[in-house]
């Protein structure tokens, strides 16, 4: 029996994975409770708006889980954008083969479905790019791009990142992840010169 403390926290664990798996009209409320634990009468408690209310919950736990780590491998790689691109295709990688190849990106799954059903929650979606792409842009300038370079850069890094994921769930093999990384290195080595 799911405690009470842990059913909003089940619920939202529970929305990430079953969205990044097969994305947000595929997921019904009744797979989310059984994922969970949580009695229904739970999930409205702490989602009185369904499953609107916890698909915004999700996102913006996904998203701020992204940015830490992000963060964190900025942190890591500090002056290094070379650095930077191989740990983030690192970290992709190896969260694609943690899941068994299982997960795509929340926020992709929900970009490619939401706009015709949910113009909040694509709002909220295309935030969570915009501040991906954001970070990855303050890193690149530390690391001495121009502006325009480092703005640049993170939207290609971003973009490219999305479309290896989507490449890595269908072969089924981390091996893009380090192409886009060997390709990135040879790119920007030549703008950090």
């Amino acid at each position: 029996m799911t405690r009470k403390t842990d059913a909003r926290a089940n619920a939202i664990a529970a929305a990430i994975r079953l969205f990044r798996m097969q994305g947000y009209t595929a997921t019904g409320l009744t797979q989310i409770l059984e994922e969970s634990g949580a009695p229904k009468g739970s999930f409205y408690f702490h989602f009185p708006r369904g499953k609107v209310q916890l698909a915004e919950e999700a996102i913006d736990q996904y998203v701020a889980n992204r940015i830490a780590v992000l963060g964190a491998i900025s942190a890591d790689t500090a002056g290094d954008a070379l650095s930077f691109v191989h740990r983030l295709c690192d970290a992709f990688a190896e969260e694609m083969i943690a899941s068994n190849f299982q997960y795509g990106c929340l926020m992709q799954n929900l970009a490619n479905e939401l706009p015709s059903l949910d113009p909040d929650l694509t709002a909220r979606v295309a935030r969570g790019f915009v501040d991906s792409t954001k970070m990855a842009t303050e890193h690149f300038k530390r690391c001495g791009f121009v502006a325009e370079q480092a703005s640049s850069a993170a939207s290609a890094l971003v973009a490219a990142l999305e479309g290896a994921r989507t490449i890595a769930r269908l072969e089924r093999t981390p091996a893009v992840f380090r192409a886009l990384a060997d390709v990135s290195a040879q790119r920007w080595a030549a703008d950090v010169r």
